[in-house]
């Protein structure tokens, strides 16, 4: 597969025009509440224009190629769940207003594009040179996918438990940190006493603490996210566009399904099937007839469906016996 400079051209000119559209057209107003109804027309937009790119694919370079990016966008997308859960805990703990998220998930995601990039770019580049390396990313995959069947996370859905969290409590101790919400800044200058004297102090907002807690968030998960794309496939332009349309919809989803996040909870059973025969398809690759693109994908969108609709099916009827309870 022959990329050339145009390609990553046209992307690095798409994804900036997506955002431009996202925020001048459908977010003129970046402080105001995004609505269920807006944020679902939102996550269309962005999924559409995922789905597009991937049949710009198929047409450039085939369907393989093409079948290989849909199996990463949709396995990308399904993973993504996670950092839902885990940005709705990071708001919780951070007090932060719902009219402010949406400039934190903005941002956030800018910062996203360029850590996944590096990422990406350097497993890619250790997969070209050194072969053994995808074998530690399949096995990382199997590794995540039996750790996510056993894991318990009430601990991490508690917004008390995640404010005591190392990471945080780092931050808050080594930054000069405001728990005080000033409008919808990141920063802001306080009167604070300095050796003796009161003098104006830059001091970080809750804000910048829900950013940088988001985006190091977001290195953890793609230490399982990056293994699983470049598992599919080690091409690195299948894997960032792949990996970055799946991301870029992610602040509108988080609007989208905020309220029905624990709706969701059982399909973690459905992600770790995935995940272990994503890693377990490397190592039948290597010694057997390799799996083709097309079934990787079916099994992908299978699974995960099944999942959805299980957990979603699960969760109704618990619904629907405590209310005939009452």
């Amino acid at each position: 597969m022959e990329i050339i400079l145009t390609n990553w051209a046209f992307f690095f000119v798409l994804v900036p025009l997506l955002l431009y559209v996202d925020l001048h057209f459908f977010n003129k107003n970046e402080d105001r509440i995004i609505g269920f109804k807006h944020s679902l027309i939102l996550s269309t937009w962005y999924i559409a224009a995922g789905l597009a790119f991937g049949l710009l694919i198929w047409l450039e370079f085939g369907q393989d190629k093409a079948l290989n990016y849909y199996t990463a966008y949709i396995l990308e997308k399904s993973l993504s769940l996670d950092n839902l859960f885990v940005m709705s805990v990071i708001f919780s703990a951070c007090c932060i207003p719902r009219e402010y998220q949406h400039r934190v998930l903005i941002w956030g995601i800018i910062g996203v594009i360029i850590l996944r990039g590096l990422m990406i770019g350097l497993g890619a580049a250790a997969v070209r040179h050194y072969t053994w390396v995808l074998y530690i990313f399949a096995l990382i995959l199997i590794y995540t996918g039996f750790k996510l069947i056993f894991m318990d996370e009430e601990e991490e859905s508690d917004p008390e438990e995640f404010a005591k969290k190392p990471l945080v409590v780092f931050l808050k101790k080594h930054l000069p940190f405001t728990p005080k919400i000033y409008h919808n800044h990141f920063f802001a200058r306080e009167e604070r006493e300095i050796n003796g004297a009161i003098k104006t102090a830059l001091v970080a907002t809750p804000l910048f603490l829900a950013l940088v807690v988001i985006e190091i968030s977001d290195v953890m998960f793609a230490f399982d996210s990056v293994p699983a794309a470049l598992a599919i496939t080690t091409e690195t332009f299948i894997v960032y566009t792949s990996n970055i349309f799946a991301i870029l919809g992610l602040r509108a989803l988080y609007f989208a399904v905020e309220n029905i996040l624990n709706r969701f909870g059982e399909v973690k059973y459905a992600l770790s099937a995935v995940l272990i025969f994503i890693g377990g398809k490397v190592f039948y690759n290597a010694y057997f007839q390799d799996i083709t693109a097309i079934t990787s994908l079916f099994v992908t969108l299978s699974v995960l469906a099944v999942g959805f609709t299980f957990s979603w099916v699960k969760t109704r009827l618990e619904d629907q016996s405590k209310e005939s309870q009452e």
